[in-house]
């Protein structure tokens, strides 16, 4: 199936791009707006995530039940994700049934927030924060989050604190609101079966009015590194370890050997981790990710298992990082090639997932990169790449938390 890409400017700065194919049997849109838990004052931890819940809580002539059928009604997928630099809103439907997603998007996209309605979805939110404090991993993360980045607003978790969101009010979000979902701090990214010069004037006609505030995230540099530490909770009885490394940001070339590299690593199934800790049952689980973002990356390690275990896990995992270098192969290479471009491909065969891709990419970049050439970066990465890497990152922790009983 082949694409074409597409791109326009409106006036007031919203950018639009597009993967166009006449194949495709379906269609779909997103709006990427520039901001997350790192473009927040600390005093509003957690708005972010709030404001993307109020999207779908209607505007000044449309309810949200009326909202929600009308999405139904044309039989679409819909949704929304909120993370530490990025909130987007997208709908995937059938082609003839772009526009009206497309228009419902928009209308979203500038809601009412209403007091009520505000006050009724802030005890979801704080029942939601609740939920996440039962999960042992993400009670990790953020104390890793909080000891490596420290005060740098990288540190800030996307659904906030019980006492950010609880302070919050209905104004200071719609001070945040007018600010950064601005015309100049949002992609409009569409793919599949559809006439990208008709979306862009019915972009134009819905969106064209919106005002363009000039706004900027923050590149301060952060710290990096918290040292070891541990935390103690009753609620859980097994152990659980979270190790960051520093890593390439999204913007480096380099990005490609290090998705590769973390795969060899911690993949699931077939790694270093999985041979020298899970196949021997030292560990219930042992991984390694690699994680872009803007102008930083990091490299997580995790894994859990019996709480007297964690120091004989986390001795296996600082030998398996100090080896790396040395005991990579091409056959590590040529494995994992393949395996990496497998999943790159599914992802870009609907056009739900080239929406996403290419939104992501020009929010971040500023720039299309076909999926032939990503799959050529990635195929053109060398053993030397690896080892380079390895030696540019030195692959040591920062930051090392456990999490006990």
């Amino acid at each position: 199936m082949t694409y074409r890409f597409e791109r326009h400017r409106l006036s007031n700065g919203l950018t639009i791009v597009g993967e166009i194919s006449d194949s495709a049997h379906s269609a779909a849109a997103g709006f990427f707006v520039k901001t997350g838990a790192r473009d927040e004052a600390s005093s509003v931890m957690g708005v972010s995530h709030f404001l993307e819940h109020m999207m779908f809580k209607g505007t000044t002539d449309l309810a949200a039940d009326e909202l929600n059928r009308a999405f139904d009604e044309i039989g679409a997928k819909n949704n929304a994700y909120t993370s530490s630099e990025m909130t987007a809103f997208h709908v995937h439907t059938l082609p003839e049934h772009l526009p009206r997603g497309l228009e419902l998007l928009s209308r979203m996209m500038r809601p009412a927030l209403r007091q009520s309605d505000f006050d009724t979805e802030k005890g979801v939110i704080l029942e939601e924060i609740a939920m996440y404090e039962d999960n042992p991993f993400f009670v990790l993360y953020e104390a890793c989050l909080d000891r490596h980045f420290g005060k740098h607003p990288l540190a800030h978790r996307v659904l906030g604190t019980t006492q950010t969101i609880t302070d919050l009010t209905s104004q200071q979000m719609h001070d945040y609101f007018v600010s950064r979902y601005a015309p100049d701090n949002t992609v409009l990214a569409i793919s599949g079966k559809l006439d990208f010069n008709a979306a862009c004037a019915q972009a134009e006609s819905i969106c064209g009015h919106w005002t363009p505030t000039g706004v900027q995230r923050d590149y301060s540099s952060p710290r990096h590194g918290g040292g070891p530490f541990d935390l103690h909770n009753p609620k859980f009885s097994r152990g659980y370890l979270l190790a960051f490394c520093e890593a390439p940001a999204i913007d480096d070339p380099r990005r490609y050997a290090a998705s590769l590299l973390a795969q060899v690593l911690g993949a699931p199934g077939n790694s270093r981790f999985h041979w020298a800790l899970i196949e021997t049952g030292l560990a219930e689980d042992a991984v390694a990710q690699y994680d872009p973002h803007d102008r930083f990356g990091e490299l997580l390690l995790f894994a859990s298992g019996d709480p007297e275990s964690l120091e004989e896990i986390w001795s296996i995992m600082e030998r398996e990082l100090k080896t790396l270098r040395d005991s990579l192969t091409q056959d590590d290479l040529d494995r994992l090639m393949a395996k990496l471009a497998t999943g790159v491909t599914l992802a870009g065969e609907r056009p739900d997932g080239r929406m996403h891709r290419i939104g992501r990419l020009m929010t971040y970049l500023g720039v299309h990169t076909t999926l032939e050439e990503e799959l050529d970066r990635l195929r053109r990465v060398t053993l030397s790449d690896l080892k380079s890497l390895i030696d540019d990152f030195k692959l040591v922790p920062g930051t090392v938390g456990r999490l006990l009983p």
